[in-house]
């Protein structure tokens, strides 16, 4: 995230809001998917118990900070909407505020889309990450919204005119806004073709020559990549059939591309497209899986010195799991704790789903985790524990792997059910 300026004139969010956690890029990664233990004494306290005197002020206090964020995105200084901008990403990404939300959803999307119109730049990075920030609070409370975000953060993500880093803000807010907020099957179709056509373009030329894009393309290409995977993982099945065919006999491209990024992404998407295909087929291989595990084999052991040695590690660790993952079927485990909870990471799906959480909500992935009912359903955490209650008794590892199972399988049936409803007709004209 951008430091503030503090020199710049106009609007500046008041104390509280500015010193709110970022959650640009903070994401917390671990080079094999074991166990990552969270547990914020900020966050945890900052979470009204009860509505006594300190807590209840406390909230309105936050709230009445808020509420000047919001107000600062109609100043004519565009540092000083940058600055409401930030505050006001920096409480959604904090703070569960659905029932603060329930009322100015209408204003502060207005407010948002008119940054990301008319503003430029960062502004327009901001903007795209606080719409995303706003559907991941209000889930299908925001699919009116959605309708109206959804053509506006498209067009500004094709738009070679607009900057390629809010161009990629704006592709993962389509795809987060599109996984939380929309259960239209053209719409999600809609999406992602439009997200094709930008990662496509790191495919292999007509002369089967790897195209060389400068770095900030490229990040826009993986981004991409990285909402159309979301979106596929929950696709109807015969969605992911057409798309398996489509596109798997040319992710491979991505392999071979200089950009770190990108491979990772490419691998991973490889992994979840097996994962998907062998739920129909547990046999299946694809046409080239033989090719395919000998380039995944390289970049598990790639030692190439030109690479910068974090880069080398992180693909080495993650080409491991995605090599298993099409060799075997294996899927790596991650366990992630919050507060006296825990959700296990235990599939490709699931892992996507949440690298996109933490993409757009940083360091408060874990707040929400525990508050958010849009992010519990998602991993099937049922309603939010109060704060100071007892925690449940332990249940052992493989009953929590086979309920955790069971229920993702539930919602994800729960979260198609429309969908599959559309592919029957489409299916059948």
């Amino acid at each position: 995230m951008p430091k503030k300026n503090k020199k710049g004139k106009g609007f500046k969010p008041k104390a509280g809001l500015d010193s709110l956690p970022g959650s640009d890029d903070d994401r917390e990664t671990a080079d094999n998917w074991s166990t990552a233990s969270v547990l914020s004494d900020e966050g945890v306290s900052s979470i009204p118990s009860e509505d006594g005197p300190d807590e209840s002020s406390a909230q309105e206090n936050f709230e009445d900070k808020l509420k000047d964020c919001i107000d600062g995105l109609t100043e004519k200084s565009a540092q000083s909407r940058k600055n409401a901008l930030e505050g006001v990403m920096k409480a959604l990404s904090k703070k569960y505020l659905l029932d603060f939300l329930m009322d100015r959803k209408m204003t502060l999307s207005d407010y948002l889309l008119r940054c990301l119109k008319k503003g430029k730049g960062e502004e327009q990075v901001l903007a795209a990450k606080c719409l995303s920030l706003l559907c991941v609070q209000m889930g299908l409370e925001a699919e009116d919204l959605f309708t109206e975000i959804q053509p506006h953060l498209l067009t500004a993500m094709n738009d070679n005119s607009v900057a390629l880093k809010a161009r990629s803000q704006c592709a993962i807010g389509l795809a987060v806004c599109n996984f939380v907020s929309c259960s239209d099957i053209d719409v999600v179709m809609k999406v992602l073709e439009a997200l094709e056509g930008i990662f496509k373009s790191s495919y292999r030329k007509g002369d089967k020559s790897i195209p060389s894009h400068p770095p900030e393309t490229t990040h826009l290409h993986a981004t991409a990549l990285g909402g159309w995977s979301l979106l596929l993982s929950i696709a109807p099945s015969f969605l992911v059939t057409k798309l398996l065919e489509k596109h798997l006999e040319h992710l491979p491209d991505l392999l071979h591309s200089a950009d770190v990024e990108l491979r990772i992404e490419a691998g991973e998407t490889i992994a979840l497209l097996y994962e998907l295909a062998r739920e129909e087929d547990e046999d299946y291989e694809g046409k080239d899986i033989d090719s395919l595990c000998e380039t995944l084999k390289k970049l598990a052991t790639d030692s190439n010195k030109h690479r910068a040695k974090k880069d080398r590690r992180q693909q080495r660790s993650s080409f491991r799991d995605v090599l298993r993952a099409v060799e075997e079927g294996d899927v790596p485990e991650l366990t992630i704790k919050f507060g006296t909870e825990s959700v296990i990471i235990d599939s490709w799906t699931r892992k996507k789903q949440y690298d996109a959480f933490c993409a757009v909500l940083g360091s408060g992935v874990y707040q929400h985790l525990q508050d958010n009912f849009v992010v519990r359903e998602v991993f099937g955490l049922g309603a939010p524990i109060p704060v100071g209650a007892k925690p449940a008794q332990k249940i052992t590892k493989w009953e929590r792997t086979h309920y955790n199972a069971a229920a993702f399988k539930a919602l994800t049936k729960a979260r198609s059910k429309h969908r599959d409803k559309r592919s029957v007709m489409m299916n059948g004209d």
